[in-house]
């Protein structure tokens, strides 16, 4: 058994253009988004330890069993890699930093972490279409997290391809007490979709980038049928826009909404004036494809109870 842990930063992302054209035969939906992944992140270090696959996590509500993608994850790579019998000789620490049920693809960053973490435990020549091809079968928005950046997420938002990073903004991420399951998101879409209410007109909002103009407008079809069930969506788009934010939009399904900022100092002024709004906000900022590598690479493993690594 390999003495090697890893440990890697599991970035989030948010979603700077989500469009959804409509059902598939598989029972998903077929999307073209813009992903774009930001520095908050979980921590997931992976320990060889002999004795029954575990997850370890001290955050309440966090799944600790075959549910978690974590868990699934690690049996996936298990066996692609052949090897035999049930999961086992590993414990998966997850320190949970992005919220849950918050649009920022928190469980699938944590799943494509456990497969470049395991792969470097366990010490396999696994091919990297071969790791997208086993992240893909985890879940929609997995195999963007094995790259980051900027980038295309067509079919499932399973298909990916790197569009040139957006330039660094400050990101301010509203966190409202509620959260949005993906099931619910579509479900509400589909709902509208069948009394026959088309997508609701949206504004269009520039987001600067070197792309067409059009590639991200920062439109959300998901937006409108969840801000029916939940209003304070629109209210936090609304606030983040009287706070300085150049565009704002709700990420994913929801229920984060964000505000782009092109300096920090802006961004800081929005957090403590949003900070008594009964919504939690927090500061982050959009990564490259180069920096996202940089900072997900693999560090130190900790022993709980010492200090954080900064």
């Amino acid at each position: 058994m390999s003495t090697q842990s890893v440990s890697i930063r599991a970035h989030a992302k948010i979603n700077l253009d989500l469009r959804v054209l409509g059902p598939r035969a598989d029972g998903f939906h077929e999307l073209r988004t813009v992903f774009q992944a930001i520095s908050l992140y979980d921590t997931i270090a992976c320990v060889p330890r002999e004795g029954p696959f575990v997850i370890e996590c001290s955050m309440a509500g966090v799944p600790l069993d075959r549910t978690n993608l974590i868990w699934r994850a690690a049996d996936a790579l298990w066996r692609a890699t052949r090897r035999t019998g049930e999961l086992r000789d590993i414990v998966v620490r997850l320190e949970k930093r992005i919220p849950l049920q918050a649009g920022l693809g928190g469980g699938s960053t944590d799943a494509a972490a456990t497969l470049m973490g395991l792969a470097r435990v366990w010490r396999v020549p696994v091919r990297p279409a071969q790791l997208t091809d086993v992240a893909a079968s985890l879940g929609a928005d997995v195999p963007f997290f094995l790259a980051g950046g900027t980038a295309l997420g067509l079919g499932r938002g399973d298909e990916i391809y790197p569009l040139a990073d957006l330039p660094t903004h400050w990101i301010v991420l509203l966190i409202p007490g509620f959260g949005v399951s993906t099931s619910d998101a579509y479900g509400w879409w589909d709902a509208e979709r069948e009394m026959g209410r088309g997508p609701s007109a949206r504004e269009a909002q520039h987001v600067p980038g070197p792309w067409p103009s059009r590639a991200a407008e920062m439109i959300n079809d998901l937006e409108a049928p969840i801000a029916r069930h939940h209003p304070e969506i629109d209210q936090m788009k609304a606030a983040l826009r009287r706070a300085g934010a150049l565009a704002a939009a709700m990420s994913g399904s929801g229920s984060t909404v964000f505000g782009l900022f092109q300096k920090r100092r802006d961004a800081l002024v929005a957090v403590k004036r949003l900070a008594g709004s009964g919504w939690r906000a927090l500061l982050t900022e959009s990564l490259g494809r180069g920096e996202y590598a940089r900072r997900a690479r693999a560090l130190p493993v900790r022993r709980p109870g010492s200090p954080k690594i900064a």
